[in-house]
């Protein structure tokens, strides 16, 4: 099997296969897609360029695996996922290091990635005993009203570049240990960690057919996975874009979708605030994995009463931060290719061409040791009006446009004025406030004087151009079961 990168061989390209069916394998075409390293645009790697008939390969030995494997208890499949997450705590290192040559993220950061996996496979395992239905009885005499929890049958999971690793393993737990069968895809950019997740569950003996990882073109792979009559659910996460494709893809066959898409959270630091508090959770939900994360603080809403000693901080601290070779733990890398890293560029020099103030960074680096790679600045642009497009477009990057209100209510007026609705930030002490924010505000997902980041026992789910569904929890994993009535007369 070559489905390995030797420490301290960056330069050696390896060559992946796709697993289907349990067993690693090349597929039907001979052609071969590059993977590469977003810091040097070193090709390090290659996959390969699966086709549709791969595509309906992997999702055949789905369904021939699944009768079988819902069959078992949840507690066997539970103790099969709770295996893997072991194997995945074992091999950090590893997985961190793929993490960081496909996508780019600090090492630091990759390993927290890592520790991410482990988190959504345990909590799924976790899980097993926890599925419970309904006992109901009937208007008739001697009888009575079963309501189960059953499986799908095939679950197709695809999952985006930003966490190559995590946002696998987030569907992959619930959905086996829910008793389906699974396909996942990873973004052509980043398709090495699912492989990898792969290897290690063919380690731990999980069943053939039961988890299966193909690589590919989204418009050729992906779209032959949503579009089978095979696949009865359908788990992405991405862009507003690709998810809009893909329900129309599953309406015909009328799949459940289920979509984890794009955000645009406002970050509002209000006048009574703890303005050093407020800084750090700034910095960290703008910056961290160079801003590409849908939950990121991508606009933000000052009190005019706190906005120049805020803003004197926070662009002290932007401008302290560090770029560099994502392994040395930099404060920021690279943005994981050169569209992403074209689109940030445009929407930056759009914004300052429209008016926009520079108070920090501006720039797309590319000379000395950016000479090679995807770099922009960790940026800070003062803005108008809420209308600029830097203020509704998602950046996906080191990027904080940055605007002053005058009260509480034009916050929240321009916060709601988007039509992503996933996350939104708050800084205030005042309870009232809090209390109203959460009754109106329309996003998923509030945070209220913390930083980004949500925990498993958690709901993660969007609204609006958001997406369709959530991740995690209780409620998070009922959605990969679906109900059965059944009518016992005795």
């Amino acid at each position: 099997m070559t489905n390995s990168v030797q420490a301290g061989r960056p330069e050696a390209i390896t060559h992946y296969q796709m697993y289907i069916d349990g067993a690693w394998t090349n597929g039907r075409s001979e052609e071969r897609s590059d993977v590469e390293n977003p810091a040097n645009e070193i090709v390090f790697a290659s996959v390969p360029a699966g086709t549709v008939e791969d595509a309906t390969a992997a999702l055949e030995a789905a369904r021939r695996a699944q009768p079988a494997w819902a069959a078992l208890p949840p507690i066997v499949r539970a103790g099969y996922v709770s295996d893997l997450a072991a194997a995945v705590k074992q091999n950090k290192a590893h997985l961190a290091r793929i993490v960081v040559l496909e996508q780019g993220k600090p090492l630091n950061q990759a390993e927290g990635e890592i520790d991410a996996v482990v988190t959504f496979l345990t909590f799924a395992a976790e899980s097993a005993r926890r599925i419970e239905g309904d006992i109901l009885p009937s208007d008739f005499q001697n009888e009575e009203v079963w309501i189960r929890r059953v499986p799908f049958g095939v679950v197709v999971g695809l999952t985006a570049w930003n966490y190559p690793a995590a946002l696998a393993a987030r569907k992959i737990g619930p959905a086996l240990v829910a008793g389906n069968t699974m396909v996942v895809k990873g973004h052509e950019s980043t398709p090495l960690s699912a492989l990898e997740i792969a290897r290690l569950a063919h380690d731990v003996g999980i069943p053939k057919g039961v988890l299966n990882v193909v690589t590919g073109d989204g418009r050729t792979v992906g779209d032959a996975l949503v579009r089978s009559p095979i696949s009865a659910m359908i788990t992405m996460t991405g862009s507003v874009r690709a998810g809009r494709e893909i329900y129309a893809a599953g309406a015909h066959e009328l799949k459940v979708v289920r979509l984890e898409l794009g955000g645009k959270a406002p970050f509002i630091v209000l006048d009574d605030a703890d303005i050093d508090a407020a800084v750090e959770a700034a910095i960290v939900s703008r910056f961290t994995n160079c801003g590409q994360i849908c939950t990121c603080n991508e606009r933000m809403y000052l009190h005019r009463n706190i906005a120049e000693p805020f803003l004197d901080r926070f662009v002290s601290r932007v401008k302290q931060m560090r770029l560099g070779d994502p392994m040395t733990n930099p404060d920021i890398g690279p943005k994981v290719n050169r569209p992403e890293v074209d689109k940030v560029e445009e929407i930056v020099n759009s914004a300052i061409a429209a008016g926009a103030e520079v108070l920090a960074g501006g720039r797309r680096l590319k000379e000395g040791e950016f000479a090679r790679g995807h770099w922009f600045e960790p940026t800070v642009l003062r803005v108008d009006s809420n209308e600029a497009s830097v203020m509704q477009r998602e950046i996906f990057g080191p990027v904080a446009p940055v605007m002053t209100v005058d009260s509480f209510e034009q916050a929240l007026s321009f916060a709601n004025d988007s039509s992503y609705g996933l996350s939104a930030y708050v800084y205030t002490n005042d309870l009232r406030r809090v209390m109203r924010l959460s009754r109106e505000l329309s996003f998923g997902e509030l945070y209220v004087n913390r930083p980004c980041g949500e925990l498993v026992q958690g709901f993660h789910t969007g609204w609006k151009h958001s997406g369709l569904g959530g991740e995690d929890g209780k409620y998070g994993f009922d959605g990969y079961l679906r109900k059965q009535t059944t009518y016992v007369r005795w």
